[in-house]
Order: structure tokens, then C-alpha cells, then sequence
């Protein structure tokens, strides 16, 4: 390949992934087009775009940026996986396609600077809570007391209106 179109290619990465801080590597070598078609549209329908990429130009491409972590799953056909939101829903969503087919390769994702190595890895990170459900968690740990508090002057009120007295615990 000549080195202006290996520029144009690196070019192209870098206005692709502009901006993308966490993104999930998968080799998709073996699948058939029906398969490869099907698996790019049931992502696509969710805003996970699938680009399969020459991989030194990637690297080269990545280096001394937020992907540049994915330099050691950069080996062999690779396909990188970005999403709209958060490689945690990227990496759910593959794990959930290479479930069914058996020929995906998972071998790593980058999420925050943090780099996941292999299919363990990706498998890790789908299983992490997104921003919402972390915010949804800390919401409900936040207004549990809230409703601790008021079941007790619910049962206050209730023996109070059955004319029951209430005793001062010490």
C-alpha cells in the first residue's frame, strides 16, 4: 500500500474516532456475510458502529491518545466497536452476540482510560453499571433513609389512630 493512502486511511481514523474515549476490539474472522450483515445491523440499530481496521495504521493512529491502550489487542483482523454512549453498552451488547455466534472473537475494550484484556475483559466491562444506573443506584442508597424514616411515622401514626401508646425507647 502506498504512503498516501496509508495517510488518507490514518486520516480517516483519526476524524472517525475523534473524540471516542472507549471502544471494544473484536475479530470477526470466519463469519459468514449473512452473519457479519445480521450482527452489523442489530448493532447498527443500536448506534454501535462495527470498523474493521488495518492495525498498525490503527495503532499508529491511537498513539498518545485515549485509544492508544488498545495497541496490544490490535493484533490479527480487528474490528473496533464504538458506540453513541458507553463502551459498557458496546461491550453488552457484543458479549450478548458472541453468545450466539461462536466465531466472535472478544479481545479487549478500553473504557476510561482503563484497558481490558480479552474476552474476560470485555465480559467485565459489560457487567459494569452505565452512568445512569450508577446515578439510579446512588439515588435510591441516598433515599433510603428518607423511607426508613417514614415507615416509622407511618406506624407511629397508625397506633396512634388505633389508640394504641407509643413507649419511649431509651
Amino acid at each position: 500500500m502506498s504512503k498516501p493512502v496509508k495517510n488518507m486511511i490514518a486520516s480517516e481514523y483519526e476524524s472517525r474516532f475523534k473524540g471516542v474515549t472507549g471502544a471494544v476490539v473484536v475479530e470477526i474472522r470466519g463469519l459468514d456475510a449473512r452473519a457479519t450483515t445480521s450482527m452489523r445491523s442489530s448493532l447498527g440499530s443500536k448506534g454501535i458502529r462495527v470498523t474493521v481496521v488495518k492495525n498498525a495504521l490503527a495503532r499508529r493512529t491511537f498513539k498518545g491518545g485515549p485509544l492508544s491502550a488498545l495497541h496490544t489487542a490490535l493484533q490479527g483482523p480487528s474490528a473496533l466497536l464504538t458506540g453513541p454512549e458507553s463502551a459498557v453498552l458496546v461491550a453488552r451488547e457484543i458479549v450478548k452476540a458472541a453468545e450466539t455466534e461462536k466465531k466472535i472473537v472478544l479481545k479487549g475494550a478500553i473504557f476510561d482510560g482503563e484497558y481490558f484484556d480479552g474476552d474476560a475483559g470485555v465480559k467485565m466491562l459489560g457487567a459494569f453499571p452505565t452512568r445512569e444506573e450508577g446515578q439510579a443506584k446512588v439515588v435510591s442508597i441516598l433515599l433510603s433513609p428518607a423511607r426508613n424514616i417514614l415507615g416509622i411515622v407511618k406506624t407511629i401514626e397508625e397506633k396512634l389512630e388505633a389508640g394504641e401508646t407509643i413507649a419511649r425507647v431509651a
